[in-house]
């Protein structure tokens, strides 16, 4: 699913309304009901108290459409006017006047903290205050309208986006956003619904079909793109009846030291059930025995050294090979590692102490091979790669200079795991709060080893091996719970993960498994 930026959206309204001969009040009439049925298809003309603030731009006039074909049908309904501004919009002012034609109860006009509604916790609130186009700072009392929302605990809907929320920016204070429960986001969801410092404040999302250009839809490219079953699925590749081990490559995972070995299994039987044809593991001496014993389907390759690795040779011809799980950083291991990279053309997957080694000692990135690296890091190694940021856009336009300049693979791990490569981010919907445990990002490794190591592009098996880590997550969660969810745990769940990419969800599961995609509140990756 694209995720379209503001500057794209306005380009969408505009053109929709020149190719379809509507007007921009049409639109928005088509926004506002798409909400309506929204909400009439849950409530069935209950009668809750619906309280509704609009502000006096576009996300203000949404909000009136929606408050008149409520009121049409009998809903309990009050409406009121956010005055933050003498200026209307042109659209706002006439659905101002179509309100009037359908109740005597005309909005409310709120102009300061005396004239805030008294709001009950079973009640609901809508709020169009702000949309996506705000540029002002917010006045204090409109920001203490949104504090009483959050103090009132009634359920609260955003319209398009939670109101004082930026699309392109950070929040400088958290009262300055409404905190929403669930936000009905127009064509495509907002990429701050899927940053740390910002998903916060909407913890369900849908995305609505308000009839843009489909044209438009389907042409324009995107910056960032949303990864769930349908965007993997067209990159599986099937397996022919006669294939054999030999077609789907080598594997080499290449780490481990004293007391780090579960490091190196995990990653290796990742790798293979993934799908490598073959997986060898090259750790210290010390990893022998724990590896053949543990995991007899992979082959093993030691170090001449005990507990630590000071010299990567090999007589193996591997597809791919992954470098850095339980590693450490041992100076004699960091020698070797520089040494592995000056002769190294194979493509590689760089993850834990790989990646520390390498923010201590950044020249060795101009020896990474051609064919694009995948470096896999939590938020501490990220930082020793491009130094501290701001804020998350911040982070995210360093992380996309870093991609470029060294030509690599980002995966930068989190509850929604971005992927990184060409200026472009792919945004994962898949995972859960189980998978902060030990080994999880080990277990990363090795599916996008095991898939590079098949064939699949590295920005492929990138993506394609992130949603894979959280879909098997998914699945063994609703047995283990988040809490006992561990690493082996989604190894084991792999093969179900790549059953689920051919399952057609009942129609019922359909939503369900949209609103648990949507909550961008209660997933994390270590």
């Amino acid at each position: 699913m694209k995720i379209f930026s503001k500057e794209q959206i306005y380009k969408g309204d505009k053109l929709t309304a020149e190719r379809q001969q509507i007007s921009s009040t049409d639109l928005m009439e088509r926004a506002g009901t798409q909400i309506f049925n929204w909400l009439h298809l849950r409530m069935q003309g209950a009668q809750v108290p619906i309280h509704i603030f609009c502000g006096i731009g576009n996300n203000g006039g949404d909000g009136l459409v929606i408050a008149r074909h409520l009121i049409t049908h009998g809903y309990n309904v009050k409406t009121y006017v956010v005055n933050y501004s003498d200026k209307r919009s042109e659209d706002f002012l006439i659905n101002y006047d179509r309100i009037k034609n359908v109740t005597k109860a005309w909005p409310i006009l709120l102009k300061s903290e005396e004239d805030f509604p008294e709001i009950q916790p079973e009640d609901i609130i809508v709020d169009g205050v702000f949309g996506i186009g705000l540029n002002r700072p917010i006045d204090n009392w409109v920001k203490a309208l949104f504090v009483h929302f959050r103090k009132t605990k009634a359920f609260t809907l955003s319209i398009d986006i939670p109101s004082g929320l930026f699309t392109d920016k950070p929040v400088e204070d958290e009262n300055d956003v409404v905190w929403a429960g669930f936000t009905l986001s127009f064509a495509s969801p907002k990429l701050v619904f899927f940053l740390p410092e910002t998903a916060k404040y909407t913890v369900q999302w849908e995305v609505l079909d308000i009839g843009l250009d489909q044209e438009f839809l389907f042409t324009t490219q995107t910056d960032a793109e949303l990864i769930g079953k349908h965007e993997v699925l067209p990159n599986y590749i099937p397996r022919d009846k006669f294939a054999h081990k030999g077609q789907f490559g080598h594997a080499l995972v290449i780490g481990g030291s004293y007391g780090k070995i579960g490091a190196v299994t995990l990653a290796s039987r990742a790798a293979l059930s993934a799908g490598a044809g073959l997986v060898s593991a090259f750790t210290p001496k010390c990893g022998y025995v724990p590896l053949q014993a543990s995991f007899p389907e992979a082959m093993v390759i030691t170090d001449s050294n005990v507990e630590k690795i000071t010299n990567i040779e090999f007589d193996i011809e591997p597809s791919v090979i992954a470098f850095g799980v339980g590693v450490g950083q041992d100076d004699e291991t960091s020698a070797a590692f520089e040494r592995f990279l000056k002769q190294n053309k194979l493509p590689l997957v760089i993850d834990a102490d790989g990646l520390n080694i390498l923010s201590k000692k950044k020249e060795l990135l101009k020896l990474l091979p051609e064919t694009p690296a995948v470096l896999t890091p939590h938020p501490k190694e990220l930082e020793g790669l491009i130094g501290k940021w701001t804020d998350d856009f911040d982070k995210l336009k360093k992380i996309k200079a870093f991609s470029k300049k060294h030509n690599v693979i980002v995966v930068v791990k989190g509850a929604h795991t971005i992927t990184v490569f060409d200026e472009k981010l792919y945004v994962n919907s898949t995972g859960n709060p189980g998978l902060a445990t030990a080994g999880s990002g080990d277990v990363l490794t090795g599916i996008i080893t095991g898939l590079i190591s098949q064939g699949y592009h590295p920005v492929v098996a990138s993506i394609f091996g992130v949603y894979l880590h959280g879909r098997s997550a998914d699945i063994a969660v609703k047995d283990f719970g988040y809490q006992s969810l561990i690493a082996s745990h989604v190894i084991d769940y792999l093969g179900e993960a790549f059953i689920d990419l051919f399952k057609q969800p009942e129609p019922q599961q359909q939503q369900e498994n949209h609103e648990e995609t949507g909550n961008t509140n209660k997933k994390s990756r270590s």
